[in-house]
């Protein structure tokens, strides 16, 4: 316990940290994308997998309990992964010489200040995501339990569509950057490394982005509804 704490408190530590968390939050998009994807086979099946989730664990956990053991532990680990950035940011900035910086620093800090703002605007989204189709405290037309109704008559207005869209785009850059760190950060670096890394954190950033816009343009055009 003492070790793990030591490392904790330093930058090794919390960057790895990062990391771990990051490989969690970034397995948990993938996988609520590959299950969002199953609006395009229509209502009954969209819905019906909506029931599994709140039905996973019976009869050991009651209805939708299971589900929300797991969304606590998510809304822990975004926690640490927060808690890790914040701190390392302010580590860096105790070590750094306000007087001097080398200049490949520069790309460097912009990325951090990308990944910064980035988080930002992906946890507000996140709260608003969930308060507009998790909760509808801020969805007119919502029917608890009516998952694919939600989602239609939510996407249906152009200007909610839309802000999920532009959502989209620094959740893309947060990903391609993190995955780039955390890769990293776990040791896999080098020159031949380098350019599989960045495919990889492409290949993420790019498929996750599409796939989310691919919904609500769906809804749009007519294609889910």
């Amino acid at each position: 316990m003492k070790q793990a704490f030591g490392l904790w408190q330093s930058s090794v530590g919390k960057k790895v940290t990062m990391a771990v968390s990051g490989i969690m939050l970034l397995g948990f998009v993938v996988a609520h994308l590959l299950g969002n994807f199953k609006v395009f086979s229509g209502q009954a099946e969209y819905d019906a997998y909506a029931e599994f989730l709140r039905e996973m664990g019976s009869p050991v956990f009651g209805h939708g309990e299971l589900l929300w053991i797991m969304r606590l532990g998510l809304i822990a680990v975004v926690g640490v992964h927060i808690l890790a950035a914040v701190q390392l940011t302010q580590m860096s900035r105790s070590a750094r010489s306000a007087s001097y910086q080398k200049p490949h620093d520069v790309s460097l800090s912009y990325a951090s200040r990308t990944m910064r703002w980035g988080g930002v605007i992906v946890v507000a989204f996140v709260v608003y995501h969930l308060l507009h189709l998790t909760f509808g405290t801020v969805h007119s037309e919502f029917e608890a339990g009516a998952v694919y109704r939600n989602v239609v008559s939510a996407f249906s207005q152009w200007s909610v569509a839309l802000s999920y869209i532009i959502a989209m785009v620094p959740l893309g850059l947060h990903i391609y950057h993190g995955t780039w760190s955390m890769t990293q950060t776990l040791g896999l670096d080098g020159p031949r490394m380098s350019a599989v890394r960045r495919g990889v954190a492409g290949v993420l950033a790019v498929g996750i982005t599409l796939g989310n816009i691919s919904i609500p343009l769906a809804v749009l055009a007519g294609i889910v509804g």
